[in-house]
């Protein structure tokens, strides 16, 4: 079944279609949401709720890119608004298991749209491979087959976006010293 017809499906409210729409993209969503948390009752609220905001905009999607990219956009919105709501919760923030948390002063007034801001102001390389990785959940192999890369090359850009944001994290916390 096309995309085309996947979605004027679903417009039409046919359930059929939803539940089409549904089972073919949920498997990527709960992965990308199980990267943020790795509760799989929060996971699972957090894709059904960009899933509902999937079927409430569907009449919105203009097919220039994938239906695929444009529903992980809107799950990916759902995690923001998860973790703005839940912001008071977060209590430390480690890039990686061996590396250092950053202290808490760093981010406890940063929203997770903030770090986004951060992960955007990354080199172009650096940025791709960092949200294909750490936030879509893609494997070094996989991004190095979809950019063209080694996997080493993929793994460095890791490590400089980890190095780079947590700089980022600690700029921001002298920041928040000096001006509070």
């Amino acid at each position: 079944m096309s995309e085309k017809e996947l979605v004027d499906g679903c417009i039409r409210n046919d359930r059929r279609f939803q539940e089409l729409l549904y089972r073919r993209y949920f498997a990527k969503m709960m992965a990308m949401c199980l990267r943020y948390t790795h509760d799989r009752e929060q996971a699972m609220d957090i894709v059904n709720n960009g899933f509902l905001r999937v079927f409430k905009k569907l009449h919105t999607f203009k097919f220039k890119g994938s239906l695929e990219g444009w529903v992980r956009r809107l799950v990916y919105h759902s995690i923001s608004d998860y973790f703005k709501k839940n912001a008071k919760y977060i209590k430390h923030i480690v890039l990686e298991e061996k590396d250092d948390s950053c202290h808490e002063k760093a981010y406890q007034n940063l929203f997770f749209e903030d770090i986004l801001k951060m992960v955007d102001r990354l080199p172009p390389a650096t940025k791709d491979v960092f949200r294909l990785y750490a936030i879509e959940g893609y494997t070094h192999a996989e991004i190095a087959v979809n950019l063209g890369i080694s996997e080493g090359t993929s793994k460095w850009h890791l490590s400089n976006a980890r190095a780079k944001l947590k700089s980022m994290l600690e700029q921001n916390n002298d920041y928040k010293l000096h001006a509070g």
